[in-house]
């Protein structure tokens, strides 16, 4: 199974731009699991990913992390990236 968890902040512009082109690959992508973590509503898992800034896009399967970018990239590109690990 592959996790996108997607760090965020309600204060942070890049971020709000991400947001609705996450929202379309969760509705076209059913098979990958996404998850939204604001960084200052959860702390702890934000330090257990080790994420520093926001926004950042963690690419977990199997339990494992196999990509991770920070900033704002494309819908194509992100949508390819995630189809390199299904």
């Amino acid at each position: 199974m592959l996790l996108i968890k997607r760090y965020t902040a309600e204060w942070c512009q890049p971020c709000q731009y991400l947001a609705p082109i996450f929202n379309e690959l969760e509705n076209e992508m059913r098979e990958v699991r996404f998850q939204t973590i604001d960084v200052d509503q959860n702390k702890e898992q934000t330090q257990l990913d080790n994420v520093t800034s926001v926004p950042t896009v963690i690419i977990i399967k199997n339990g494992q992390q196999v990509y991770r970018f920070n900033g704002v990239l494309s819908k194509q590109v992100i949508a390819g990236i995630i189809k390199k690990y299904l």
